[in-house]
C-alpha cells in the first residue's frame, strides 16, 4: 500500500462491473477501509447461466470486486480464470466458487465472506440486496424489458423508468455503510445496467440522501446510442440523481481530456462518442463540479478471451489512479 494511506477514512464505492473493479483496485493504495456495495441484477454470460440454473443470486460483479481488494496474486488470479473448454466454458472460477457455497449453505453472505478470506482483500463487498431480483427497464416502446443482458442489446426510452422485480428489499449492512462513510463514491459504469439496480434499492437511495459523508459522482467517458446519446457530463449527474429521486451530490468528477478522433476511431464501438462539457449549465448545478485529466493513456484491450462479455465492454478507460488521487483531495477538503 502506499506511504500515502489514510488510516481512519471511511470510503464507499457503488457500482458494480469493471468501472467498480479498476477504481478498487487503485482506491485501496490510499485507503484500507473501503467496501464495495454491489448491485445484484447482473443476469448475462457465466453470471446469467448459473443464476438460470441454480437459483443463485448473481456472483459476477461481486467476484470483480472481491478480486479489486485482493492482496493475494495468486488468489486474483485463480478467481479471475476463465475456463476456455468444455461444458465449464466461459464461467470464471470465483463465479462456480461463490455458486457452490450458497447452493450448499443458502446463505450469499456467508459465500462473500469466505472468499473475503481467501483472497485476503482490504476493506469488504456487500450486495446491495439479498434478494433474488430482475432488473426491469421501460422500452422506447414505452414496453417493460426484463433483465440487464437483454435491456443492454434493447432501445431504452429517454429517462426511463428503471425498477427491480421483486422489490428488493436492501442489504442492512449496505445501508449501515453508506451512513457512516465519510466518502461515498458512485462509480464509473453503465448507467442504466450497473449503477441504476444499485440506486433504486428503496434503502440504499434512502440511506444515499440521509448520510452525511461526501457523496461524489464520477461521471462516464463516453455516452453509449440510445437513451445517453449526445449526453453532456451534467445529464448523467441529472440522471444520478434523478434515479435516487433526490438532489443528493455534494461533488461530481469529470474528465477534461476528451478522447482523440483516432482512439474513437479505433476503440469506440458503434455509437460511442466522449462525453462533452456545458460549463454555463454546470455552473448552475448545486454541487461542486472538479475537472481533471481522468483518461487513461494505455487503451484497455481485455485478456478474457473466453468471457462472452469482453465484446460489449467499453475499450476507453478512466486513469483510475487519477480518480483516486482526486477523491483524496475531497476528502481532505
Amino acid at each position: 500500500m502506499s506511504d500515502d494511506l489514510s488510516e481512519g477514512a471511511k470510503f464507499v464505492v457503488i457500482g458494480g462491473g469493471t468501472g467498480s473493479f479498476a477504481l478498487l483496485t487503485c482506491l485501496k493504495k490510499y485507503v484500507s477501509d473501503i467496501t464495495a456495495l454491489v448491485n445484484m441484477a447482473d443476469d448475462g454470460g457465466s453470471t446469467g447461466q448459473l443464476r438460470d440454473e441454480l437459483g443463485v443470486l448473481p456472483p459476477g460483479d461481486v467476484r470483480q470486486c472481491l478480486v479489486a481488494l485482493s492482496n493475494s496474486p495468486k488468489s486474483r488470479d485463480l478467481f479471475n480464470h476463465r475456463f476456455s473448454d468444455g461444458s465449464l466454458k466461459g464461467h470464471a472460477f470465483g463465479n462456480l466458487f461463490l455458486a457452490a457455497l450458497e447452493d450448499m449453505t443458502g446463505n450469499f453472505v456467508d459465500a462473500v465472506e469466505l472468499a473475503s478470506e481467501v483472497l485476503s482483500i482490504t476493506g469488504r463487498v456487500e450486495p446491495v440486496t439479498l434478494t433474488n431480483t430482475v432488473l426491469c427497464s421501460e422500452g422506447k416502446d414505452g414496453k417493460t424489458i426484463r433483465g440487464q443482458f437483454v435491456a443492454a442489446h434493447k432501445e431504452l426510452a429517454k429517462n426511463p423508468k428503471i425498477w427491480l422485480e421483486p422489490v428488493a428489499e436492501a442489504n442492512p449492512d449496505a445501508v449501515l455503510a453508506i451512513l457512516e462513510a465519510d466518502v461515498v463514491v458512485i462509480a464509473p459504469g453503465n448507467l442504466y445496467g450497473s449503477l441504476a439496480p444499485a440506486l433504486v434499492v428503496s434503502g440504499i437511495s434512502d440511506a444515499l440522501i440521509k448520510t452525511t459523508a461526501k457523496r461524489v459522482y464520477v461521471a462516464n467517458l463516453v455516452t453509449k446510442p440510445g437513451p445517453t446519446e449526445a449526453y453532456k457530463v451534467h445529464d448523467f449527474a441529472d440522471e444520478i440523481e434523478r434515479l435516487v429521486g433526490d438532489k443528493f451530490l455534494d461533488y461530481m468528477l469529470y474528465n477534461t481530456e476528451m478522447p482523440s478522433d483516432e482512439l474513437m476511431n479505433k476503440y469506440a464501438h458503434k455509437g460511442e462518442y466522449g462525453v462533452e462539457l456545458d460549463r454555463v449549465t454546470l455552473k448552475k448545478r448545486h454541487y461542486r463540479s472538479k475537472g481533471a485529466d481522468l483518461l487513461a493513456k494505455k487503451v484497455w484491450t481485455g485478456s478474457q478471451g473466453s468471457d462472452p462479455l469482453a465484446s460489449v465492454r467499453s475499450f476507453i478507460r478512466h486513469d483510475s489512479d487519477a480518480i483516486a488521487r482526486q477523491l483524496m483531495r475531497i476528502y481532505f477538503e
